[in-house]
């Protein structure tokens, strides 16, 4: 069993700033590519930024032009199984339910196997 788990969202004020986390854990070989997804009320998900093992990343074109202005950073550890995404400078219409999301290689019961992963998602609320 392979599990993601998101921390760091809260309740922050229009300007301010958060850096979500998604860690994973278990029978796991290798982490290939990570992603942030976001589910604003009344919307389908999104992608937000994906990020291959070897730090190449891709944000969606949404998100891209603001990253232009650093608003949307994402990193990963791979030494901690750990995926970040900085947000900065947040928006009231970045209010969402974010999800990680993984592809990950991991021994099952009698062999080793690529699974897709998702995590449980953590809300973020920019309000003022």
């Amino acid at each position: 069993q392979v599990q993601l788990e998101e921390s760091g969202g809260d309740l922050v004020r229009p300007g301010e700033s958060l850096r979500l986390s998604c860690a994973a854990s278990g029978n796991i070989v290798h982490v290939n590519n990570m992603g942030w997804y976001r589910q604003s009320p009344g919307k389908e998900r999104e992608m937000v930024a994906a990020i291959s093992s070897d730090g190449i990343t891709n944000y969606s074109p949404s998100v891209k032009d603001s990253f232009v202005e650093g608003r949307f950073l994402i990193s990963r550890d791979n030494a901690k199984n750990t995926m970040y995404l900085q947000m900065n400078d947040l928006k009231p219409e970045d209010t969402a339910v974010y999800y990680c999301n993984a592809a990950v290689v991991a021994y099952s019961a009698h062999s080793i196997e690529g699974m897709d992963v998702w995590g449980k998602g953590i809300l973020v609320t920019v309000s003022s």
